[in-house]
Parts: C-alpha cells; sequence; structure tokens
C-alpha cells in the first residue's frame, strides 16, 4: 500500500511521462487505459474499507455494502493511522498486501488488517508474500489467514516485517493475534535487512499458529552479531500461545539449518510464554552443519523462555533436533517452567560455538525433559557446551531417560545421558535436579572438571538399574565413590546429593507412553530427594515450581516442589526468604 505504488495494469505503450503522471497523481491519461485509483474521502478520518468477492473496484470501499472486490485494488490505497481495512470472513483472496514507509498508523493509531463477518479471510498470494510491511510499523493484523502457493513456499514470508531504514531507530509497535499461515518459506518473519541495524520494538504475537511452512514457522533476525559492541534489531517482544508444528526444513538447504518452530535472533527483551513447537524439521537437510530447533534464540539478551513445550522436533543430519536452545551469544536469559520430550536431540541445549566471551549469565530452572535424544544419543536430556560459556546455573529440573528398547541407542552402541557436559565452559554450577534413567548414564562429561570449571552438588541421581556415571575417561558405578575420587556433590566438607528413588510413576512405564504431570511428581513423602537450598547460593530460584505453585521454605531437588513441613535429613543452606521473578 503504497501511494506511488504501481498499477498491476498493463503499461505497455505508455511513454515514460504518461507514466509518471499516471503513478503521481492517479489521473486518467488521454490515450492511456483507464485505471481506478481508491479515493480516500474528503476531510478527516481515519477510514474503514471493506474487501468482498460480491463487491465492485468502483464503490468507495466503505461499507459492507459497498465493498472493494479485489485484493489487488485494496493494496493500491494508501492507509493513514486510524485506519483499517477489512477482508470477508469465510473467503478467500488472491494476491498480495504491502504497507511502505509512510502508511501504516502508531501506537496510538494503529493501521488494522481483520476480516468482518463469520469465519476468516484468506489471503492466498501469487509466489510472493501474503503481507509486508517495510520500513513502516504501527500495524495491527488479526484474524487472517494466509495460505502460500508452490512458489511462495520457496520465495515468500506469510507476514514480512522488514527494516531496511538507516541509523538505529526502531519501528514501533506490531500486532499479530489469530492468524493462521502456511505454506510459506517462513510462515512470520521480522527484523533488520542485511545492511540495517535496527528491526522493531513493541512487538506482541499472539494466539496464532504457524505450521507446513519451509524454512521456519516463527523467525526473528538482525544483524551479524558484534561482541564488541553488542546491538539487538528487535526489543519488547511478547510470544503467547503461539503453535509452531510441521514446519519441515529444506532437504536441499544445506548451508544453514532450516525447520525450526520458533527462532528469536537479535532481540533484547523477549519473552516466549504458553507456546508449542512440535513435530518440526523432518525434511531438513542430512548434510547440514547446523540443525533446527523447536524454541531457540542466538545472539540476544534478556530472552525469557517459560511455560511452553517442544516435542516430537526432528533433524535430518546428526546435529540438534532438540526441544529448547539458547544458542551463541547469549546472555542474562532464563529458560524455565517448560516441557521438552520424545526430540530427536536433546530437550535443552546450551551451547556456544563462537569465542566472543558474549554467552554468559543463563539460567535453565524448573524444567522437565523426558526421552530426549531419541535419534541422537550424542547429546542427552540437558545438554551444555562450548566456547568460552561462562557463568550458567542449572537447577530445579526433572530429566527422565527411558531408553529400553531405544533402536538408536542400540545402533550407537550407547544410551544418551540425563546430563551431558562438554569442554569450553566455566562457572557453571549444577544443582538440586533429579536425573534418572532407566540404565544408561546419569551423567556423562568430556573431561574431568575442576570445581572452578564445574560444581554439581545436591543433585538426585537414580536409576532403575545398573546405576553409572561417566567423568571423562573414568566410568563410577555409586555416588559415594564418584564424590570421593573427584570432589564433587559436596558443600563446605559435607556430602550432598543422593542416588536414591525419588519415586517417580514415569520410570514405570514404556519410553512411548503418554506424558503425564503426575508420572513425574516424586511420591516419596519421607525420601523426597533434597538439593540445596538456592537462596544459600545466592541464586535467585524464582517464585514457583514447573506446577506455578509457590514455592515452599525448604526447597527439594526436581522441577516439582513438594511441600514439606519438617526439614528433611540432608539439605545444606539455611533459606533467607522468597526471591521474585527475574
Amino acid at each position: 500500500m503504497n501511494a506511488v505504488k504501481r498499477s498491476r495494469t498493463n503499461l505497455a505503450g505508455i511513454g515514460i511521462s504518461a507514466t509518471v503522471l499516471l503513478l503521481l497523481t492517479g489521473c486518467e491519461v488521454p490515450g492511456a487505459p483507464a485505471v481506478y485509483r481508491p479515493a480516500r474521502p474528503a476531510g478527516g478520518g481515519p477510514y474503514t474499507f471493506y474487501v468482498s468477492p460480491d463487491g465492485d473496484n468502483k464503490n468507495d470501499g466503505m461499507s459492507p455494502q459497498k465493498p472493494w472486490r479485489t485484493l489487488d485494488h485494496a493494496d493500491s490505497a494508501r492507509l493513514h493511522p486510524g485506519d483499517r481495512l477489512r477482508l470477508r470472513g469465510g473467503e478467500r483472496f488472491r494476491g498480495r498486501l504491502t504497507l511502505e514507509k509512510g502508511e501504516a498508523g502508531s501506537p496510538n493509531r494503529p493501521v488494522v488488517i481483520d476480516s468482518y463477518g463469520d469465519g476468516r479471510a484468506t489471503i492466498a498470494p501469487r509466489g510472493t508474500s501474503g503481507i509486508t510491511v517495510h520500513n513502516t510499523a504501527g500495524v495491527e493484523i488479526r484474524n487472517i489467514a494466509l495460505a502460500g502457493d508452490r512458489k511462495a513456499l520457496r520465495e515468500g514470508a506469510g507476514i514480512a516485517l522488514r527494516n531496511s531504514l538507516p541509523g538505529t531507530r526502531r519501528l514501533e509497535h506490531v500486532s499479530i493475534t489469530q492468524v493462521d499461515v502456511r505454506g510459506f518459506q517462513n510462515g512470520i518473519s521480522v527484523g533488520a535487512d542485511k545492511d540495517a541495524v535496527a528491526g522493531f520494538s513493541n512487538v506482541r504475537i499472539a494466539d496464532t499458529s504457524v505450521h507446513h511452512n519451509l524454512e521456519a514457522g516463527l523467525v526473528f533476525y538482525g544483524p551479524e552479531f558484534d561482541a564488541a559492541r553488542p546491538a539487538y534489531a528487535n526489543t519488547g517482544l511478547r510470544i503467547e500461545r503461539v503453535k509452531a508444528y510441521s514446519n519441515t526444513g529444506d532437504p536441499r538447504n544445506n548451508r544453514r539449518n532450516t525447520g525450526s518452530g520458533i527462532a528469536l535472533g537479535s532481540v533484547k527483551d523477549a519473552r516466549v510464554t504458553h507456546s508449542e513447537a512440535h513435530d518440526n524439521g523432518t525434511r531438513s537437510a542430512t548434510d547440514a552443519d547446523e540443525g533446527p530447533e523447536g524454541i531457540w534464540t542466538y545472539d540476544s539478551t534478556r530472552v525469557v523462555l517459560e511455560r511452553n513445550r517442544s516435542y516430537r522436533n526432528r533433524t535430518g543430519s546428526r546435529v540438534d533436533g532438540g526441544g529448547f536452545g539458547l544458542d551463541n551469544n547469549v546472555s542474562s536469559s532464563v529458560v524455565q517452567y517448560n516441557l521438552a520430550y520424545n526430540n530427536d536431540g536433546p530437550g535443552f541445549l546450551v551451547y556456544s560455538g563462537r569465542p566472543t566471551g558474549a554467552h554468559k549469565d543463563n539460567v535453565i530452572r524448573f524444567n522437565i525433559s523426558v526421552d530426549d535424544a531419541r535419534r541422537l544419543p550424542e547429546y542427552g536430556g540437558i545438554v551444555a557446551y562450548g566456547i568460552r560459556l561462562t557463568d550458567l546455573s542449572i537447577h530445579h529440573n526433572t530429566v527422565v531417560m527411558r531408553t529400553d528398547g531405544l533402536a538408536s541407542a542400540a545402533e550407537a552402541g550407547e544410551r544418551p545421558p540425563a546430563l551431558r557436559l562438554r569442554d569450553g565452559m566455566r562457572g557453571v554450577r549444577v544443582h538440586s535436579n533429579i536425573f534418572a534413567t532407566d540404565s544408561g548414564p546419569l551423567v556423562d562429561t568430556q573431561s574431568p572438571y575442576g570445581p572452578s570449571v564445574l560444581t554439581l552438588q545436591g543433585n538426585n541421581y537414580h536409576s532403575t538399574r545398573n546405576w553409572s556415571l561417566k567423568w571423562g575417561a573414568e566410568r563410577f558405578t555409586t555416588l559415594d565413590a564418584w564424590r570421593a575420587a573427584t570432589g564433587q556433590e559436596g558443600l563446605n566438607g559435607v556430602a550432598t546429593g543422593s542416588s536414591h528413588n525419588p519415586c517417580l510413576r514415569a520410570l514405570d512405564l514404556p519410553g512411548t507412553g503418554r506424558i503425564r504431570t503426575e508420572d513425574l511428581v516424586p511420591r516419596c513423602p519421607r525420601a523426597t530427594p533434597t538439593g540445596l537450598d538456592p537462596r544459600a547460593l545466592d541464586t535467585d530460584p524464582g517464585p514457583v515450581d514447573y506446577l506455578g505453585r509457590p514455592l515452599p521454605a525448604i526447597l527439594t531437588a526436581g522441577a516439582v516442589q513438594r511441600p514439606t513441613p519438617e526439614r528433611p535429613t540432608g539439605q545444606v543452606g539455611e533459606p533467607r526468604g522468597r526471591a521474585g521473578q527475574p
């Protein structure tokens, strides 16, 4: 929707002067084909315009009784702050919509694109993006479906928000709600073009589905990250109740990862909550060096991923395919109250592949991983490693690995561990987690780390049989032997950690069974695994457990807390009051 937007009428045979006059004035030129331009009413506004297959492009479009007929005609109109473009519900409109610089609105007077009548209108572009917002904002898109064709699956986005303006000013206010997007290269993409610095701020995407797209469901992006001068293209993101599924990945693209559900790049102050990513990455390239993830972030800071589910995500290669990820250059971020299960790769991955020193101060807490690393046992339930990765806290998570009968484990000759830690990290603390397996290793580390690199304290390590823990080149079969040999699982001369049965019903169920929260709650009142009190370690535990219940005064190991009327034996550290949400 540009004031000087080229008409879709064939202009062949018109001289340059006639073309320029036609584009600038919208007036009919003698000898040229007649072109109708939507006339904006004189006076104030804002106005509401309607589009219906039963309409006529010669109407003023200002009522359901006199709507425009085609989306192409509506696209040639210029929308001002507060205007509204409404498409008749239940109808399919060929074409696309484009908002360019000088159009759209403001946070207080946004342009709104939505449906009217019964049902949801569908925009079906011809090999292009469905809705493009370029170098402008103040836009709200509601109750619209977008369906791409074969060409759009390779080249378009259902909704594309692009900022290519010079300078550092972000374009403010975008809202996308109750939208369904399928059949594009990317479902929804938001960010700064290659040579730009700034993207968008105050972006909310809610109650939306992005599915059956090629490369990603929902993606944010920005310029190349510079650790010396960190800058983030997009700020103030709220992603709520988004479903990203069956985004397949591109089997022909081995240059980068494809097939993710939700990928946040170059973002600051972002929150993803109550969302789902599942069955993504099923056709990603078999020879790619990078793989897809369900929900992940990179080159970002102050990101919170909470109360989401990520499951049955796949990878075509031997990398990634996990549930949640904090990838390169992520700092001051929290992953909490999430559920990952039955993913090809790790349930939760923390990784740094670049020596920037920008991957730091992150927390993984009160999450649950069940039966992850199904195809790739070289990962595990929770996996952390990377170059110059520092100050990572992993606490109060529950990881259950049921690997009996797992084909990938038999083929590879190994079973995935509940926790895998590899080289490159420093200042990592792992405490008060439940790690439970049916026979695979509870912990597998690349090297025998000292306490300055890695500290494990107050965790519960339980295997239904063949208790084992790999510590570098050594394998231990009891907690006491490992503790004595390594100095791990101790605090101020007091032994911490336990290996007794946490009484998780899930350990008695087959690995392909349905995941139920009640099967992951410790059910041994007198033997509930005790962990370290995070407040005694100057660690903020947050306000609630995985179930959203306020934390008790005495914390136990694992993601689900069981109120304890008396101090359990083995608790280390005195509570100092409840800390707040980060």
